[in-house]
């Protein structure tokens, strides 16, 4: 069956009897189908594909990246986190992956009656305490307050700009077979953290949220050189970002199921909930194209960065197979890497 018709929206977005799902928030294939045949249309030509993390727009002399995105976490603390640490970390990464150092990002909150203020204030605070770290400036903001049971509790849109650096604007065209794939840390570990804190699980060593800002460990790796690409492996985590980044860039990925760094705390909690850690959302973790000659540059100065102990080469883009991502596993067979259909994981990111 067509993907149009399974997920309800056809191209031109009048199929009047559709509905939205929480399916189509999971950062999947339902998530780019919505974004690509109904609502680019509907926004005109400004936007062309492929779709990246930012927008990069001439500005003076130079460039800018700008980039938006909204944040609905519940719960809004967890372990390793919370709502206003996701909110700028999100965004600074998203500015970071297109090469772009940020500058500035603005705030919007819509605000739940009955929130308690003291809780509005740790979020409040913990956006300026993650800002602090890039550091980046929040300029601008806004504030709503809507009905009790309207929000569950708030929800945060952030909005960043940044200056594309020397070498930047990287984008899945530059990709080429013989570029190596490297991650710069142990994938699955917010999803699993935020699963864990709402369905109450306990593990013997709890999963860490690994929510942070990483214009510092990006700045690293484009110090480093050869950098084609880059993505931030949130909703949908690494088989959403990969297949993306094949789909748009024609050329086939091969990974090393083996070489992919992850906790063994997030392993057990994905048997046990009978999830992929390749698609598990993320969000301090950045996935590499790096050119095959300074692939090992690279990973060593990620590696210097206390964000990229863990990183990792877990495979590379190849020819064959364009627009597939293959993953060899442990026991030596072959497996398609499929891009997430719809709902993982709900409000996590």
């Amino acid at each position: 069956m067509p993907a149009e018709m399974q997920s309800g929206f056809g191209a031109s977005g009048e199929d009047r009897g559709a509905r939205v799902t929480m399916s189509h928030g999971g950062g999947g294939a339902l998530s780019r189908e919505i974004v690509r045949d109904l609502l680019l249309p509907a926004y005109g030509s400004g936007f062309a594909l492929p779709l990246s993390d930012s927008a990069v727009i001439a500005l003076g002399r130079g460039k800018a990246a700008f980039t938006t995105d909204c944040f609905v976490v519940k719960p809004l603390f967890f372990r390793g986190g919370d709502i206003g640490r996701l909110s700028v970390s999100g965004t600074v990464n998203d500015l970071a992956v297109a090469g772009a150092r940020p500058i500035a990002l603005s705030v919007g909150m819509v605000i739940e009656e009955g929130l308690e203020i003291a809780v509005l204030g740790r979020i409040a605070e913990s956006i300026g305490r993650t800002a602090s770290e890039v550091p980046v400036a929040v300029v601008a903001g806004d504030t709503k307050v809507v009905e009790r049971g309207a929000a569950d509790g708030i929800f945060i849109t952030t909005s960043g700009i940044g200056a594309i650096v020397p070498g930047g604007a990287f984008g899945a065209s530059r990709i080429r077979p013989g570029d190596a794939v490297i991650v710069t840390g142990t994938l699955g570990d917010h999803g699993i953290a935020v699963m864990s804190e709402r369905a109450g699980l306990r593990f013997e060593t709890p999963a860490v949220s690994d929510a942070a800002p990483l214009w510092g460990l990006v700045e690293k790796l484009i110090s480093a050189g050869g950098v084609h690409a880059m993505r931030d492996p949130t909703r949908g985590g690494a088989a959403a970002a990969l297949n993306e980044l094949a789909q748009d860039a024609g050329v086939g990925i091969e990974i090393d199921e083996e070489s992919v760094p992850i906790r063994p705390e997030v392993g057990a909690a994905c048997d046990m909930l009978g999830l992929d850690p390749l698609s598990v959302a993320n969000e301090g973790k950045v996935l590499a194209f790096v050119s095959g000659r300074s692939a090992h540059r690279a990973l060593e100065a990620a590696k210097e960065h206390a964000l990229g102990r863990n990183a990792a080469i877990i495979g590379s883009a190849v020819s064959g197979h364009p627009g597939v991502v293959a993953v060899r596993t442990r026991v030596g067979g072959r497996k398609v890497l499929e891009m997430p259909y719809g709902e993982g994981l709900p409000r996590i990111c």
